[in-house]
């Protein structure tokens, strides 16, 4: 069985995502956030670290697993209940955890927002959505019919997404971040986009986006968030020769 050091693997990801130089909402610790005792042979790719998701990678005998949303997004201690469980369970089984947040949301190539721009057929991307000192989306010109856009979110994503028809029936100008940016309407109107595709979004943002002239699709925040994580585990394994796999567990959110 091929087998690599943990170190190696981690320290390229960090170097290809620029985990360091990016930054993101506080609290979020983007990078190796458990250890295994310092190899690798089988990659688990999950968009969220969890006890449920834990779970999984140790029934498919993985010993390091990537995710988009790890494990800490706020003061861990003490490790009592549920946290003692998981992380009992994490050195027991010998899995270490890296994360990737918005390092991964905004990789050119990589990334949640690239890997579904591609999906859903969008060219000539320009960037988009400046957040956290970079631009973390991406923007096409396309001409679109807002339906048929739908249609292949719901194709790429598997999921039905939810419309908000505040702007024209043929889309020319489409901006796309996944996960939770739908509180941002403003933000994505200023790029001067007419169509906002992101995973969710409050109440209040269907007003916001009639008043903007701005159609919004919410894919959900699950649904537009396994590309990156399938993306770069996929691209470790053909570097380093080791197998991998995906970890499906949808929130419906």
């Amino acid at each position: 069985m091929p087998k690599l050091l943990l170190a190696t693997i981690t320290n390229y990801c960090d170097r290809v995502l620029r985990t360091k130089e990016t930054q993101d909402y506080e609290g979020a610790v983007n990078g190796l956030q458990v250890e295994n005792r310092g190899n690798v042979t089988h990659i688990a790719a999950a968009v969220d670290a969890s006890l449920a998701t834990v779970k999984l990678a140790i029934a498919a005998k993985a010993d390091l697993m990537i995710v988009h949303h790890g494990l800490f997004w706020s003061p861990s201690h003490p490790w009592t209940g549920k946290k003692y469980k998981l992380l009992r369970l994490l050195v027991e089984n010998n899995l270490a955890v890296y994360s990737s947040h918005l390092p991964l949301d905004a990789h050119p190539r990589l990334g949640n927002n690239a890997q579904l721009c591609a999906a859903l057929g969008l060219r000539k991307l320009k960037p988009f959505f400046f957040s956290h000192g970079r631009f973390i989306g991406f923007q096409a010109r396309q001409k679109i019919p807002r339906a048929d856009l739908a249609r292949r979110l719901e194709r790429a994503t598997g999921a039905k997404p939810r419309w908000i028809p505040g702007g024209p029936e043929i889309c020319r100008r489409i901006g796309v971040v996944s996960g939770g940016a739908g509180g941002d309407l403003k933000l994505a109107a200023a790029d001067g986009v007419d169509t906002f595709i992101t995973g969710e979004g409050p109440h209040w943002t269907y007003a916001a986006a009639e008043d903007l002239g701005l159609n919004v699709l919410y894919g959900g925040h699950y649904a537009t968030e396994p590309f990156g994580v399938k993306a770069l585990a996929a691209h470790l394994s053909r570097k380093f020769k080791l197998p991998w796999e995906f970890l499906d567990h949808p929130t419906g959110l």
